[in-house]
């Protein structure tokens, strides 16, 4: 691996990596001066990892976002399954992570986990606050998992982020890529 060298507009020494683990599929959200970053953890768990950054260099694990998930199948390796890439985000005072399962078509029952959408496939989820108070969710598919690819749906979500509240429109689908 090759070491780079780098210096911040403030005059801040620091090398790359910044992170030296497999930290894949990373969101990053900044409230206030602080950043918080998580991650795909597939089936290792604990698993979504939790950190935290001052200045997007020196970071800290938090937690886990999850402890355990509520299958049976992850009691023994299921290499590729598992958490894909999280989101991250601070509406109204509380922090929210969507963890995305995309092979799973979890029936429940939850407990610390909250199911908003029952479907296979579904990956890359970036829920968003409108200025109006309403809220959203676009998302993306794997192919592998679902057949769909290159397309991104949008659907409304209720606006504590409990639940979708319809199934979405389409508003790209590139087939051609």
């Amino acid at each position: 691996m090759k070491l780079y060298d780098n210096t911040t507009e403030n005059g801040q020494n620091y090398r790359n990596p910044v992170l030296y683990m497999d930290y894949s599929d990373p969101d990053v959200i900044r409230v206030g001066e602080d950043y918080y970053m998580v991650a795909s953890s597939f089936t290792y768990l604990p698993g979504v990892p939790l950190l935290h950054s001052r200045d997007l260099i020196h970071w800290e694990q938090l937690a886990w976002c999850v402890e355990k998930l509520p299958f049976a199948r992850y009691d023994l390796p299921a290499h590729g399954c598992g958490t894909w890439a999280p989101a991250i985000r601070y509406h109204d005072g509380m922090f929210y992570v969507f963890i995305p399962l995309p092979d799973e078509n979890p029936a429940g029952p939850w407990s610390e986990l909250h199911c908003i959408k029952q479907a296979c496939g579904w990956i890359d989820p970036c829920p968003f606050w409108d200025d109006d108070g309403s809220a959203y969710m676009a998302h993306a598919y794997a192919k592998s998992r679902c057949g769909i690819k290159h397309r991104i749906d949008v659907c409304r979500m209720a606006p504590d982020a409990s639940r979708l509240l319809d199934d979405g429109v389409e508003v790209f689908n590139n087939e051609l890529m």
